[in-house]
């Protein structure tokens, strides 16, 4: 995929964006955490004006496909974002019998520390890294889908995009996915995606 680096100031824009965890820190790995992305993702949807194309949750990283709706501000809906899943994973981590958990408390105080900042726990870095997806561009609004979609199958989490639970991939296969994605509407000369065996199987069966 080209990863083009050119930023837009337009607020209405769709972007391809990551969320990167402080110190690459492999926090969401607990089911009780992933949820936490997935709830915020459908609150901001639901009720913040966030459209979201594509999205993929990975240990120490959230890559997303997204713009806002006429009457929001991207840059304000995404800090937004970040600040609300930061909020609740504090909360959850306090719950949850982690065994891990005072080793990540102590890498985000460090980091804290090491850069000012004014929050003792940060959870996220500071850069989003938004490559701006020009309005018309169909073939590199896919690329970042496909990219996203095929984050698990190059770290060889799974074989195929679809079997990984928490991105959309599975609704661009006709699965119900977690998050309400608005999917991008194929079109004649789409590259189609590489689906499961078991996947068709399954279809077959029904």
């Amino acid at each position: 995929m080209n990863r083009d680096p050119k930023k837009s100031n337009d607020q209405q824009a769709c972007y391809f964006i990551t969320f990167n965890v402080v110190e690459w820190v492999d926090i969401f790995v607990r089911p009780a955490y992933k949820r936490v992305v997935t709830d915020a993702l459908n609150d901001y949807i639901a009720y913040h004006g966030l459209v979201v194309y594509a999205w993929c949750l990975m240990s120490n990283h959230l890559h997303l496909v997204a713009q806002v709706k006429s009457g929001s501000t991207f840059t304000v809906v995404m800090r937004n974002l970040k600040k609300s899943i930061a909020r609740k994973m504090m909360e959850v981590m306090d719950e949850e019998a982690d065994p891990r958990k005072e080793w990540m408390m102590a890498r985000f105080e460090n980091f804290s520390q090491c850069l000012k900042r004014l929050e003792k726990h940060p959870l996220w870095q500071d850069c989003n890294h938004p490559v701006h997806i020009e309005s018309g561009n169909r073939q590199l609004l896919l690329e970042h889908v496909h990219y996203i979609h095929e984050n698990p199958v190059r770290d060889r989490i799974v074989e195929y995009p679809e079997e990984y639970l928490f991105s959309s991939a599975r609704d661009y296969c006709g699965m119900k996915g977690l998050v309400h994605v608005s999917k991008v509407a194929t079109q004649p000369g789409d590259p189609l995606p590489s689906i499961s065996p078991r996947f068709l199987q399954r279809e077959n069966m029904n």
